[in-house]
């Protein structure tokens, strides 16, 4: 009976998964706390520059919590495919359980209606040597069927069990990412409430200055990335499914940048190298933590167009490589889909999705 009960909670619980929106996974990153943005520093009080590094650090910290969170969604998704495939297997696992006991409820039948003797002793009192022997050989083989059956009973069971506790323990992580996802879902929203709270402190010619402020630290860091010899020997041709994978993702220059999304409309920076390499028939990990933790690596002087660059030491962004020194990218909150120098931000390594 406990068994059963088992079986049937696990069940139930299973059931309430179509309750579940997003939950996320356990591995997800360090999430940064948000910052309070009720006590963000004006921006008069500070020179632009330190507005736009702090806007960056901003932007970058909700970055990291964006790729938590849609790792976190991505685990999520599989766990609540592993408890699906356990609830066919539990109800799989019932149903051979009641074939098995019918099956023994016609054996004890049967021995009911031979006045309950067992087959031995009907035998020996049949007074027919011919029907003795052949009866022996059909009572091992009955007995052999016996014997297999609640050997087959009890693996069932066992089976049963553990599906039952594997369905509960997928359950208990389930809810527990729940609590994950809303830590981070308030980190980004809280980062970026911040860094826009900044920015529109700014008048609008600060503003302008402050995307020209910008676009002047990428061309910094550009040249200087030129100027150590990186790009001498990068002179690669794309594989056929790195040619795909740059091709869709320089089909969506200009779409807008939005956290956890995957297109079509918009993306986020690893949504928009995790769909074109799907529309390449090479599927890789949906965050830019895992394309780094996961894809192999290569040396940047070996790097070819459909590559893809993972930035800064926490591996928050990535960005694809078309070539000629460039990458195409989702850069953050208030901007679109671009291309951009693959030296204008710190590079952490690069991996290779068809390698």
């Amino acid at each position: 009976m406990n068994r059963r009960h088992c079986a049937t909670a696990a069940i139930t619980l299973v059931c309430a998964l179509a309750l579940l929106t997003a939950p996320v996974q356990a591995m997800a990153a360090p999430i940064p706390e948000p910052g309070p943005t009720s006590t963000a520093p004006a921006a008069a009080s500070k020179s632009l520059e330190e507005v736009r590094q702090e806007i960056d650090t901003l932007y970058r910290m909700a970055g990291a919590a964006t790729d938590a969170y849609n790792l976190a969604e991505e685990q999520a998704e599989k766990q609540s495919g592993e408890i699906v495939r356990l609830t066919k297997s539990i109800a799989d696992g019932q149903a051979k359980i009641a074939e098995l006991k019918d099956r023994a409820g016609a054996q004890a039948r049967e021995q009911y209606r031979n006045g309950g003797l067992p087959p031995g002793a009907q035998l020996v009192l049949s007074g027919d040597p011919n029907l003795f022997m052949d009866g022996v050989n059909q009572a091992r083989q009955g007995q052999q069927a016996t014997k297999g059956m609640l050997t087959e009973l009890e693996q069932a069971q066992e089976d049963l069990e553990t599906y039952t506790k594997d369905a509960s323990l997928n359950w208990e992580k389930i809810e527990a990412n729940r609590v994950k996802q809303a830590k981070a879902r308030k980190s980004i929203d809280g980062q970026i409430e911040a860094a826009e709270k900044l920015e529109s402190q700014l008048a609008k010619e600060e503003r302008a200055r402050l995307l020209e402020l910008e676009q002047d630290a990428a061309y910094t860091a550009q040249t200087a990335w030129l100027s150590s010899g990186a790009l001498k020997d990068i002179n690669r041709e794309a594989s056929a499914a790195g040619k795909q994978a740059v091709a869709f993702a320089t089909g969506q220059i200009g779409k807008p940048y939005v956290w956890g999304a995957e297109g079509p409309g918009s993306y986020d920076c690893s949504g928009l190298t995790s769909q074109a390499w799907a529309a390449a028939k090479r599927p890789i990990p949906r965050t830019s933590q895992e394309q780094w933790r996961q894809l192999p690596r290569i040396p940047v002087q070996d790097m070819r167009p459909g590559d893809l660059i993972i930035y800064h030491g926490d591996a928050s962004h990535v960005g694809m490589y078309v070539g000629d020194g460039q990458i195409v990218h989702a850069p953050r909150p208030g901007r679109t889909v671009t291309l951009a120098g693959a030296g204008s931000m710190q590079i952490l390594g690069v991996v290779r999705p068809d390698k």
